[in-house]
């Protein structure tokens, strides 16, 4: 299993309609690459303060490294990154394979 977690800051003068939009476009990623079993994303609501201005996350979940890797070439993924690429003013891409206690 791995997990693909993305903490994304907005353009300030994205629309919501247009970051709503690249939700939906992971959403349906699920329906269209093999081997993505979850995906999740919420705003940030830490009272911490330590999100150095990251105000969202999205977090995928793959059966492994194979769908992982696959993904990346997917025309899916392509057609998500024209979305997002001209609302995104920042990003951090992190991925890892759980471990179990």
């Amino acid at each position: 299993m791995i997990r693909h977690v993305l903490l994304v800051r907005f353009n300030a003068s994205a629309a919501q309609a247009d970051i709503d939009a690249v939700f939906q476009a992971f959403v349906q990623l699920k329906e269209q690459v093999e081997g993505l079993v979850a995906v999740e994303w919420g705003t940030n609501n830490s009272p911490e303060g330590k999100n150095a201005g990251l105000t969202h996350c999205v977090l995928m979940t793959f059966k492994d490294a194979v769908a992982r890797d696959g993904y990346l070439p997917h025309p899916a993924h392509l057609e998500l990154k024209r979305l997002f690429r001209p609302v995104l003013a920042e990003i951090i891409v992190f991925d890892y394979s759980p471990q179990r206690a």
